[in-house]
């Protein structure tokens, strides 16, 4: 289980420390809660401790579990691009799909959801929600890495981004020739 000063990652909002065990009184009863401060955000949150799983607050990933994430990021999205629906209604029910899969908080998932991303950017220009999507998805993934291998995220995004350059040939031999 969980004790003060460790890190942990609270699905779709990064990861944050346990600062500390909180006895509150509600509806008449005392309740303990572990107070998590996030590290990259301004935000601290109560999750009561008979709570903590189904909340889904993880430990931080190991460093096979990231380079399985990394890994996928190389492979092809399992749906084929070309069949999804880019309408506003068939991005409404990828937006709540994608939503459940990092509200799982599992780094792998993220990192196909990513993924998926990258690849539709190269197919179209990606909508407001999808870029707000993308840059969450990028965010958490080097949230996490950055901590557990204590390697700065600007690094890390580029890493991140030089897993799509191989995909799209055509757009690398333009960036090469400096016509993009």
């Amino acid at each position: 289980m969980f004790k003060v000063k460790d890190k942990v990652v609270y699905p779709a909002h990064g990861v944050a420390v346990i600062e500390s065990m909180e006895l509150k009184l509600v509806a008449g009863t005392e309740l303990q809660f572990f107070k998590l401060v996030f590290l990259y955000k301004d935000m601290s949150i109560l999750v009561p401790l008979n709570g903590i799983e189904s909340s889904r607050v993880r430990e931080l990933s190991s460093k096979q579990e990231i380079e399985n994430a990394m890994t996928e990021l190389i492979r092809l999205p399992e749906r084929k691009l070309e069949s999804l629906d880019f309408t506003p209604s068939g991005w409404n029910r990828r937006h709540r799909e994608y939503l459940l899969r990092i509200q799982n908080g599992s780094l792998l998932e993220i990192s196909k959801i990513y993924r998926d991303l990258m690849h539709v950017s190269r197919q179209k220009e990606l909508s407001f929600g999808e870029k707000t999507l993308l840059s969450t998805t990028e965010d958490l993934l080097s949230q996490e890495i950055h901590v557990v291998q204590n390697r700065e995220r600007g690094e890390i995004v580029e890493e991140l981004k030089a897993c799509f350059r191989g995909f799209f040939p055509v757009e690398q031999s333009l960036q090469q020739t400096g016509t993009i």
